[in-house]
Parts: structure tokens; C-alpha cells; sequence
């Protein structure tokens, strides 16, 4: 029995397909594909512990494919091993070679692109956006080891995207995490789309490059199975060593291998049609001939199934109130004071909740004693559940939709202007079906002193944008949420972790007043109405709220009755707060200390949308901002004050 010349006529098998399928869809990456399909052979085929009848297993190997691009290989390999598939985990069905030939079209579950949430669980995240497969890879890794199996991690990585920066982070992070059970593979086909990629992402630079970083680099002919199956082999043995250091793959390709006519420039997202789909098929026959005639007819794979999971998912204990958990946390002296900063509250939460919750994993880049995360971090009960990330926010999310995917739930936090250079990884991690929580610290302009680098001022507004959609679950794609005082953060720090699918949370650095007690119940999507009027109503959020309150002093002072309407989630009850509204003369200002685009723009919309006659002002920052001594004295120089809301109000009034 051969085992070279049986790897060798899969891959070729996979080759043809891929070449198939695309050019029946349309568009595609045959050539991409093509070059991965030894390695996509060896792992499936081989190397990996998993079952094609349960692809999503708790102890199945997983492969992550950060060249989402070459997702054909995937497939093809999935049909010939009839890997299970469907978006009904009850009624998923075994797929076939006649089924990727609907690749890309609306009614398949063969997506462009990698999408688990469209009924491919084999993978574990949607992928395609280059660059954060890895760090995927990593999220998945650290879950296995808090659940004590010993799965393995396969990630294919392009050599035109190891250039993204995130790769890096994750490799900086997989090599200071110890994450042996990790193996990162790079497939040097030496093309990207427009061109050969630099010299600086070749096989020996990376090679030279992973050395550097502490790796024990495999470097292999990606088309020749015996050096592929060595390096796995040393890979699944390293994992198991104390102190070893972890194994990237550096593997040689050709875009386009078995078929000559394809290769080189100019094919990337091409797929060859009529007579060159012909052309190209054939010189794979002429290839299958040539390197498969040793193949015995009994020559087969086995297919090594997963350990048998053990993994007890327990309930959730009882969350004590807010008050309660700073007493047994011995700090009733705080909570005496009446003032706590939203942040700090934030950590209090996710401490007591870590307690009463064995799933959830804190992340934090760098800033854990800003964000308060670090209460975690310091109980020697939860310490093994802090992750340390570092300043890489990109790897941080991506990292954390693996561990959401691993079963856990992830609350990664930081500044929230921070939170804004993974737009992108947050965005996909929404599209992969992700249990994602997302913590931006020292939120809005109230920050003053460190001034506008590190203020979030466009983030409400992009992360609103997910609240007008809906998720694969038909959930909002996200809920924002904008806590005014400890009591509403801790409140909503729970919700986070009871709901299934991403949140973001903007907490506050200054101290703010107590508005709220334990009796007080929060929901995603609900608000809170703090003053009942008749002649126009104040909508705020955040730290905005308390300088609302400090308006409507004013303007009973002044004898006009506003209502004030804590909007802390986004999306909310817009029936509820269009009644409101209605009773106030249809006449609102919406107040936030960020750029436009949020929840003015949204009351905006529900308002035009429910087609009553009224007037609204949206007060927001307008300008770039600077360092300022206090919250104040920046709010008064952005027009957001207490006095610059009463003045509104009373020109809408004609007073």
C-alpha cells in the first residue's frame, strides 16, 4: 500500500472538483484551493480526530481555514468524505459530490466563504476577511486547555496574508500562551491577487521569521505527502512535552499544482471555463497517472474518531444583587458612598459572575487595572480564566470568538477607542454566530484629561448600525449598552452573559452617583424612565444622563415639566418611547457624548418611521475635542452641559 500515491490521487480528486464546482458557480478560487489540497488531505483524511457525522464535536480536532478564499478544497474533501451538513442540527444530511456543484448560490449551504451559521459546522467561524484565522485557531486552543482535552488546532494561513498584523499578534500570542496544541500552516504558493507576494512573506523569510519568534519550524514541499505527514506527526507529539516549544509549517505550494495551464499570474478568483476547464482536467489525468500508479486497489484512509466527550455543562449559579456582592467582596464602605465609577461596577460584575459561571473567560489588552477586569485576574478561584492579550485588540475578539466557539463565553474588554481597530474582526465574529461580549472602558468625551486619542466617539454609531439587523438567530446583530451609574452596569453585565450573541458595553472612567438599586430590573432592549412631564421629553445615555437630571432641576425651576428617559440599550422599546414622546407634545432632545449616529439617529428613524408629527433636536459632539481638566468643563465647551440642555429645551418650548 502506497500512502504517497493515495494522497497524491485524493488531492488531485479534490483538485478536479474544486476546478468544477467553481466554474459551475460562476467565480470562485480553484486555483488557491488547489494549492492546499495535500495538506487538506492529509488532515482530513488522516492526521485529524474527528468524525465526518458529528463535524462539531466537543473533542474533535478542528482545521481553521484563515484563507477562506480556498474554501473549495473544503468542500470537495467534505463531499468525498460525506461530512454531515444542514443549518437543523436534527436533520443535517450527508454531503455529496453532486451537492457542490449549488457552491455560492442562495439556497446552498456552501458559502464563498467559510460561514458555520449557514450549515457547514465543520468550521467553526466565518472566515474570508484575511487575516484572523489564526488567532481563531488560538481562542479554540485556549478553550480545549480549560477543559482539559487534548484536541488539536490546524490552521492554514496564505503567504500573502501573513503580512496582516494580526497574524503576528497571534503568533506573538500562541508562542507567550505556550499554546502547543496550536499548529499554524503556511501555504507559500508565492501569489496574492494582483501579483507575487513581497519577498518578506516567502518561505524562507517566514521560515526565518517563525525561528526568530521561538518556533520549531517545519519547513516541507506542501505537495509531497510523506513530509506532510512528518510534520503533522512531529506536531501531534510536541503537544504533549513539557516545555517544548510550538511548531508552525512553512509549506511550499504551487497555485494551480497539478494543472500547468492555470498556474502563475492572472488565475486568483478566475476559475477556468470550456476549453480551459478541459485543458486543465486533462493535465490532471496526465498528473494522476503519473503519480498514482502504485495505488493498490485496497488502498483506503482511517479516519481516527474523537475522545469521547466528558465535558459537564453546568447551570449558572445565582447572581447575588449588586449590593450583596459588594459585601462579600468587603466593600461596603463603597457602596455606602453612593458613587462608583461605571467601569469599576463592570469588574465587580464580572467577578461574581466568573463565581457563578464556569463558562465564562475575561480578556483584556494591557489595560486590566483600567477596565477592572483584573478583579478576575486577582482571585486566585478565577485566575486561570483571565487571558492576558496584550495591545493586540485585533487578535483579542478573534481570539474570543474561538473561545466562544470552544463552548465558553467570552467578555473581552479595553478603552472603547480601542475597541474600534477591530471593527472589522467584531463584525465577522457577528457574522460567525459568535457569543461575543465586548467591553469599551473610559467611553466618551467624559474622559477629558487624556484627551480625543483616547476617547470613543464614532463607536456608538457603528455599532448601531448592528442593531437595525437582524443575526442568523433573528436577533439584533448587536446590542449596545450604555449603563449610567454601578447599579445599571452590573445589571447589564449579567444580561450579557445570559444572552446568546454579541454585546457591547460602554463604561465610564469618572465616578458617578448612585440613580438606581437592586430593584431595578434590566433588559436588553428596554429603557428607563427617571421623570414623568408633559412638555417635552430628554433622552439620554451614559454619563449624559446625569447631566440631563441636572437640567430637568433647571427647567422645573423654570417652570417647564420635562420627562427624562434613561435610553440604555440600543435597539429599545421604540413603542414605548414613542408613547412618551407623544405625552411631552411630541417634542425630544436626544443627549450623548459621542460623534453622531447613534441613538439620535435611531429614535430619528423610529420616529419617521411611525409617521407622527414631532420635533427632535440631537445634541451629540460636534467638533474634535481636546484635553480638558474635568468632564465639565469639556461638556460645556462641546455644548452638552446642564445649561446648554436647558436652553434647547426652552427654544423648542418658545421660551
Amino acid at each position: 500500500m502506497s500512502f504517497e500515491a493515495a494522497v497524491h490521487a485524493q488531492a488531485i480528486e479534490i483538485d478536479r472538483l474544486s476546478l468544477e464546482m467553481c466554474a459551475a458557480a460562476g467565480s470562485g478560487h480553484p486555483t488557491s484551493a488547489m494549492s492546499i489540497s495535500h495538506l487538506v488531505t492529509v488532515l482530513m483524511f488522516h492526521a485529524m480526530r474527528w468524525s465526518p457525522d458529528y463535524p462539531a464535536y466537543p473533542t474533535s480536532d478542528r482545521l481553521v481555514l484563515s484563507e477562506g478564499h480556498a474554501v473549495p478544497a473544503i468542500y470537495a474533501a467534505a463531499a468525498k468524505l460525506g461530512v454531515a451538513y444542514g443549518k437543523d442540527p436534527e436533520r443535517r444530511r450527508k454531503l455529496t459530490v453532486e451537492d457542490l456543484k449549488k457552491l455560492r448560490s442562495l439556497e446552498s449551504e456552501l458559502d464563498g466563504h467559510p460561514n458555520p451559521m449557514e450549515g457547514f459546522p465543520f468550521f467553526d467561524a466565518a472566515t474570508g476577511s484575511l487575516g484572523q484565522g489564526l488567532s481563531v485557531a488560538a481562542g479554540l486552543g485556549e478553550a480545549a486547555r480549560l477543559d482539559g482535552t487534548d484536541r488539536k488546532v490546524y490552521c492554514i494561513i496564505g503567504d500573502g496574508e501573513s503580512r496582516e498584523g494580526q497574524v503576528t499578534e497571534a503568533l506573538d500570542y500562541i508562542a507567550d500562551r505556550k499554546l502547543l496544541n496550536v499548529l499554524p500552516i503556511f501555504n507559500c504558493n508565492e501569489y496574492g491577487q494582483a501579483d507575487r507576494v513581497s519577498g518578506q512573506q516567502s518561505a524562507d523569510s517566514l521560515t526565518a521569521r517563525l525561528t526568530a519568534m521561538g518556533y520549531d519550524v517545519k519547513t516541507i514541499d506542501g505537495h509531497v505527502p510523506s513530509q506532510i505527514k512528518a510534520a503533522f506527526e512531529a506536531f501531534t507529539a510536541n503537544a504533549s512535552k513539557a516545555g517544548a516549544r510550538p511548531i508552525a509549517v512553512v509549506a511550499r505550494t504551487v497555485k494551480g499544482w497539478g494543472a500547468a495551464s492555470v498556474q502563475g499570474n492572472g488565475w486568483h478568483g478566475k476559475p477556468p471555463v470550456g476549453d480551459a476547464l478541459k485543458r486543465a482536467l486533462q493535465e490532471l489525468d496526465e498528473k494522476r497517472v503519473e503519480l498514482t500508479s502504485s495505488l493498490g486497489s485496497g488502498d483506503s484512509f482511517t479516519i481516527q474518531p474523537p475522545a469521547e466527550s466528558t465535558r459537564q455543562v453546568e447551570e449558572p449559579g445565582e447572581l447575588p444583587s449588586f449590593s450583596e456582592t459588594m459585601r462579600r467582596m468587603d466593600m461596603e464602605s463603597l457602596l455606602q458612598s453612593g458613587t462608583i465609577a461605571t467601569r469599576k461596577a463592570y469588574g465587580i460584575a464580572l467577578r461574581a459572575m466568573a463565581r457563578t459561571n464556569d463558562r465564562i473567560v475575561v480578556l483584556d489588552a494591557d489595560v486590566s487595572n483600567s477596565t477592572f477586569a483584573d478583579m478576575v485576574k486577582k482571585d486566585a478561584e478565577l485566575a486561570d480564566r483571565f487571558v492576558e492579550c496584550k495591545i493586540a485588540e485585533q487578535n483579542m475578539f478573534s481570539v474570543g470568538v474561538g473561545l466562544s466557539a470552544g463552548g465558553k463565553i467570552p467578555f473581552c474588554s479595553t478603552f472603547a477607542k480601542f475597541v474600534t481597530r477591530a471593527y472589522d474582526q467584531i463584525e465577522m465574529a457577528i457574522n460567525s454566530g459568535a457569543n461575543l461580549k465586548i467591553v469599551g472602558s473610559h467611553a466618551g468625551i467624559s474622559l477629558a484629561s487624556d484627551g480625543p486619542s483616547q476617547m470613543s466617539l464614532p463607536d456608538v454609531a457603528w455599532f448601531r448600525a448592528f442593531t437595525t439587523m437582524k443575526d442568523h438567530r433573528g436577533n439584533p446583530g448587536c446590542y449596545v449598552l450604555q449603563p449610567a451609574d454601578a447599579h445599571a452596569a452590573y445589571g447589564l453585565a449579567s444580561v450579557m452573559a445570559e444572552y446568546e450573541g454579541v454585546c457591547y458595553l460602554r463604561t465610564l472612567r469618572p465616578e458617578t452617583e448612585f440613580i438606581y438599586s437592586d430593584d431595578v430590573v434590566f433588559n436588553l432592549g428596554g429603557f428607563e424612565v427617571l421623570h414623568e412631564g408633559r412638555d417635552i421629553l430628554i433622552a439620554a445615555t451614559g454619563y449624559m444622563v446625569h447631566e440631563a437630571n441636572r437640567a430637568i432641576d433647571l427647567l422645573d425651576k423654570a417652570g417647564i415639566s420635562a420627562s427624562l428617559v434613561d435610553l440604555y440599550s440600543m435597539p429599545f422599546d421604540s413603542d414605548g418611547v414613542l408613547d412618551l414622546i407623544n405625552a411631552n407634545n411630541g417634542k425630544v432632545i436626544t443627549v450623548e457624548d459621542n460623534y453622531g449616529g447613534g441613538i439620535g439617529s435611531a429614535l430619528s428613524d423610529a420616529l419617521t418611521e411611525s409617521g407622527d408629527a414631532f420635533q427632535l433636536h440631537q445634541m451629540h459632539v460636534r467638533h474634535i475635542p481636546k484635553s480638558a481638566r474635568t468632564p465639565e468643563e469639556l461638556l460645556r465647551s462641546c455644548g452638552l452641559s446642564a445649561d446648554d440642555i436647558k436652553k434647547k429645551a426652552m427654544e423648542m418650548l418658545g421660551v
